[in-house]
C-alpha cells in the first residue's frame, strides 16, 4: 500500500513516514550518481555531499544537451538562460564537494 507524508511524497505503507520510499524509479542521472557513490565511498557521508554530487550530475546532463542546442544555432534567450543557470548549480556543488574534500565524485581534477 502506497501512502503520503505531510510534503506529498508517496511512500510505502510498511515504512516509518521519517524514512520515506520513493516508489517511483530514480532518473537515469540519479542512478548514475548512485553507483558512483556506492562504489566510490568506503565512509559514511554527509546528505549533503550527496546532495551535491547528484545536483551536479544533473545540471551536467542538462548543460550537455544545451550544449548541443548552442552548436546547432538555434540556442534561444531562455535556453541560454537555462545554461546559465545549469552552470550556477554545478559550481555551487563542486564547492560544496571541495569544502567537502570529495572532488573525486565528479571526476574533477583537484
Amino acid at each position: 500500500m502506497v501512502t503520503t507524508d505531510l510534503i506529498g511524497t508517496p511512500v510505502r505503507a510498511e515504512h516509518p513516514a521519517s524514512v520515506p520510499v520513493l516508489t517511483a524509479p530514480p532518473s537515469p542521472a540519479a542512478v548514475a550518481a548512485m553507483r558512483r557513490l556506492g562504489w566510490a565511498l568506503a565512509l559514511p557521508v554527509s546528505p549533503a555531499v550527496v546532495r551535491a554530487v547528484t545536483e551536479y550530475e544533473v545540471a551536467a546532463e542538462h548543460a550537455r544537451e544545451l550544449a548541443a542546442v548552442a552548436a546547432s544555432g538555434r540556442m534561444s534567450d531562455l535556453d541560454a538562460d537555462s545554461l546559465a543557470a545549469a552552470e550556477d548549480v554545478m559550481a555551487a556543488a563542486r564547492a560544496t564537494l571541495a569544502a567537502a574534500g570529495q572532488l573525486h565524485l565528479i571526476e574533477v581534477a583537484a
